[in-house]
């Protein structure tokens, strides 16, 4: 052998071992490919589930929003009843204050006029809110 089949001979070493290395890699490529399409199944398997799950859960949540307004909606009046009576209230404290003011100021007539009227005041109230 001469010097140009040694070097044929070095050539022809290193490309099978190219060859066996890329044999190796290959192998692992395809072992990590696998594995790749394996944890992608499962992924999409665990997704359909948490999907399905999610799709009852707002359906739940839904029906308990509609719930909810539902019972809102039932205790609106109770509020508006409230807001108006907070209203004659409020009106007949004025009342009750001015009144106060003119029988402190005036006479026992004007004094027994101003409880009168404060009376009169307050069951015309009353009467009002109890129509309702």
């Amino acid at each position: 052998m001469d010097l140009g089949g040694i070097a044929l001979l070095i050539i022809a070493l290193a490309v099978v071992l190219l060859v066996v290395y890329l044999v190796i890699l290959l192998s692992k490529v395809s072992r990590t490919v696998d594995e790749t399409t394996k944890t992608i199944q499962v992924l999409t398997s665990d997704l359909d589930v948490t999907l399905h799950l999610t799709n009852e859960l707002l359906a739940k949540t839904n029906v308990l929003v509609e719930d909810v307004n539902g019972k809102v909606s039932t205790i609106d009046p109770l509020f508006a009843a409230v807001a108006d009576l907070s209203v004659s209230v409020s009106d007949l404290n004025t009342q009750a204050r001015q009144f106060s003011q003119k029988a402190s100021t005036g006479s026992s007539v004007v004094k027994a006029g101003v409880a009168t009227g404060a009376t009169r005041m307050a069951t015309k109230l009353f009467r009002k809110k109890g129509g309702k």
